[in-house]
């Protein structure tokens, strides 16, 4: 419990010491070009039940798969999509059932015993998450010639689509995904070469969730973890929050956000604080998910509203349950923090859906997150929207800024007030009675 804060030291760099001292610059420094999120890849024991169950519980609809169906006897996997958000869904085959030595996986860079130990250590979780990228055997080659450890080497899939691996944290990989055609999505090619379109269903799911904003990973410790990412990437610093920022010592972690030269690929890391009054629920990650792994996935929504409405119909029917609501005082004092940004009924319905607000210099930030997604108190979502920081690109086209609003920092001492509060009024009330 005396263990010391590791942000305060760092032999290759220093961070500003919290947001308050943070100032964001964008030094353009990729040192490949990083296009956007590609997918995100689970590894499961059952890919068929896994996937209906985050397909019905997020409106994400099956829309192409890969199994012995297809002619692949390695894996089974099924993407879902919603928008511009794709999850894939794996998991192996017996080995017994392999018609000739010749490896029929259509991701292959998957690897039987590697699941194996991956999915006893973890359970249901991240293994990949995969970025577009112009030229993936130029990102490995430079990314290795940085200091990354490779994963799987380039392989070209066919229809110019080609993939490599490295290591991002723990059992994590960052997929590197390109298309030598300028169009990566070809009549023929519904996502990846292997793969085969999914007739779609006659009421097709849909709850407004467009896109991956970011993709959280918790480390043991965070300077050395984002000294190798930012080394091999280029990637900047586009935020960071200490415990101090966060209100009180019982938050219990440390953050740093990295993020692409456009801003639109952020991968934030966490690591635990020791000596807080509570336990660090990053150190409790760490130790169920046996190591560093991916801790949730922000996922946008252009109706958070919407989205809420939909997903709490199916949160006790095979869906996703939420996170407990903040206290009512929250949302007596939501109106003085975001008034001028949501409407009345805006404000009411985050206290009916139990919706967090925060907001920085540029946009506000509504935001919800879910309970753990399986037994182990490890990887959950949330669910975001952003509102403000339109801006126009190169060709006059509206797009809204990365990170608009922030990453809900103020929210967690907001909380820590309200429950402060709240437990005032108890005492007051039990001292008249």
């Amino acid at each position: 419990m005396d263990k010391v804060n590791p942000i305060t030291v760092g032999k290759d760099f220093k961070l500003a010491m919290g947001s308050s001292k943070f100032v964001r610059t964008n030094p353009k420094s990729d040192r490949f070009s990083v296009k956007r999120f590609h997918h995100v890849e689970f590894w499961c024991c059952d890919a068929t039940n896994t996937s209906r169950r985050f397909s019905w519980g997020l409106g994400m609809p099956l829309v192409a798969k890969s199994d012995l169906s297809t002619g692949n006897f390695s894996h089974a996997s099924y993407l879902l999509r919603s928008g511009d958000l794709h999850f894939l869904f794996t998991a192996p085959y017996s080995p017994n059932i392999a018609t000739d030595s010749t490896s029929s996986a259509s991701i292959p860079t998957f690897d039987r015993s590697t699941f194996l130990s991956f999915s006893a250590a973890h359970g249901l979780a991240v293994r990949a998450i995969a970025v577009e990228v112009d030229d993936a055997e130029f990102a490995f080659a430079t990314s290795v010639a940085h200091g990354a450890t490779p994963s799987s080497p380039p392989v070209s899939l066919g229809d110019g689509a080609v993939i490599a691996e490295v290591r991002l944290y723990g059992d994590v990989v960052l997929r590197y995904v390109s298309y030598k055609s300028q169009d990566p999505n070809p009549p023929s090619l519904c996502f990846l070469p292997g793969f085969e379109p999914v007739a779609a269903e006659p009421e097709s799911l849909d709850f407004g969730i467009r896109s991956l904003d970011h993709a959280v990973g918790n480390v043991p410790e965070l300077l050395p973890a984002v000294s190798y990412v930012k080394g091999f990437t280029g990637f900047h610093e586009f935020a960071e929050f200490t415990a101090v920022d966060v209100g009180t010592s019982e938050s219990g972690l440390n953050s740093v956000m990295l993020a692409n030269n456009d801003e639109r690929v952020i991968i934030p890391m966490n690591e635990p604080v020791y000596g807080t009054k509570r336990r660090s629920q990053i150190q409790t990650f760490l130790e169920h998910n046996e190591g560093a792994g991916v801790q949730h996935l922000a996922l946008v929504s252009d109706d958070i509203f919407s989205t809420l409405r939909e997903m709490r119909r199916r949160s006790g029917l095979g869906g996703f349950e939420f996170m407990p609501s903040p206290p009512p005082m929250y949302y007596k004092n939501l109106k003085n923090r975001a008034g001028d940004v949501l409407t009345e009924t805006q404000i009411k319905e985050c206290e009916e859906f139990g919706v967090l607000v925060d907001r920085d210099h540029e946009g506000t930030l509504l935001q919800i997150f879910t309970k753990p997604l399986g037994d182990r108190p490890t990887i959950f979502i949330e669910i975001i929207q952003r509102v403000g920081c339109m801006i126009k690109d190169d060709k006059g086209k509206m797009y809204q800024k990365g990170g608009c609003g922030g990453f809900g920092k103020g929210n967690i001492s907001e909380l820590f007030k309200c429950v402060e509060e709240y437990e005032k009024t108890l005492l007051e009330a039990k001292v008249v009675s």
